[in-house]
């Protein structure tokens, strides 16, 4: 469990959601004991983060969430790309837009056991480019975290975009007492010495990583079974390995996939059979452990919805 569920009887005078910090004004400590009180009713706190773009990063954060709740977790999934957010398009949820209740933003809901939020349900266009600079990101990243009715969680999912710069710093720091960060790559040489500095990026904010997952690890010709290493293959792995951090398994390429998120579900929510839904269970099965208890209610209760 998060140590955000003691904060109620926590008496430290340097505790985040007690003790003032140095310099901080009323407005500001304020706000900060707002979202130590909202993180209160979440169990657990995972980031999902890389060091490159164009890893599959925001396919892992989705199908992990649909893994989660289809296992009987109630889980938030927070969307924090502001320039590029694609977690509402992989929901089906493109054009929706949150309710609000009183000075709380209401999450999406999905299935009763998944919630969501994203920038992308506030832009008024899709194709619109978000040009702010750093102190609007941030600002907008707390106010998702602290003004967003996540109601009790077992699990918030955080989808960072990639890079180590303001949203992935915001987000960290902000949930300063998360279980950790699972890491995502491809094979290639050129991403994992990105994915490297993910890594070294958590170690400096005290945030452990709890995998790494090699992604696009393979391709199966549908019409031969022949495997091709498009992107090659084992070098998350040796990464995890030669880092001292668990290797949580590796997802193969497959158009399945793809056809998927493009489809507004992820493909953990529907193709239960495949390969690939076979590794994205064997990469997440630790998480589900993390995440605390055995399974409450069907896999059923969110396809029937």
């Amino acid at each position: 469990m998060s140590r955000s569920s003691a904060c109620s009887s926590c008496d430290k005078a340097n505790c985040p959601s007690q003790g003032r910090q140095s310099g901080e004004t009323d407005e500001q400590f304020a706000q900060r004991q707002k979202l130590a009180k909202r993180m209160e009713s979440v169990k657990h706190k995972i980031l999902v983060m890389s060091g490159k773009g164009g890893v599959g990063k925001s396919t892992i954060a989705a199908n992990l969430a649909t893994y989660l709740a289809l296992n009987g977790r109630t889980v938030g999934l927070l969307d924090v790309d502001v320039h590029g957010p694609s977690v509402p398009g992989m929901f089906g949820l493109a054009g929706k837009s949150p309710a609000m209740d009183g000075d709380s933003i209401v999450p999406l809901d999905v299935g009763g056991t998944l919630r969501i939020m994203s920038i992308g349900f506030l832009l008024e266009d899709a194709d619109a480019a978000v040009i702010w600079r750093g102190p609007m990101k941030i600002g907008v990243i707390q106010q998702f975290i602290r003004d967003v009715q996540w109601g009790e969680l077992d699990c918030l999912i955080v989808d960072c975009p990639p890079g180590t710069g303001d949203e992935p710093l915001t987000a960290a720091q902000s949930l300063a007492d998360a279980d950790g960060a699972v890491i995502v790559t491809t094979p290639q040489d050129v991403a994992v010495s990105d994915v490297r500095r993910s890594i070294s990026f958590c170690r400096q904010l005290a945030l452990p990583v709890l995998g790494v997952v090699e992604n696009m690890s393979g391709f199966a010709c549908p019409h031969c079974g022949e495997i091709t290493d498009v992107f090659g293959s084992g070098g998350g792995e040796e990464m995890a390995q030669s880092m001292n951090i668990p290797f949580l398994g590796r997802i193969p390429l497959d158009p399945q996939v793809v056809a998927s998120c493009d489809e507004g579900k992820p493909h953990a929510y529907f193709q239960a059979d495949t390969d690939s839904s076979k590794a994205f269970e064997a990469c997440f099965a630790t998480l589900l452990d993390l995440t605390g208890h055995e399974s409450k209610c069907p896999q059923e209760r969110m396809k029937e919805e």
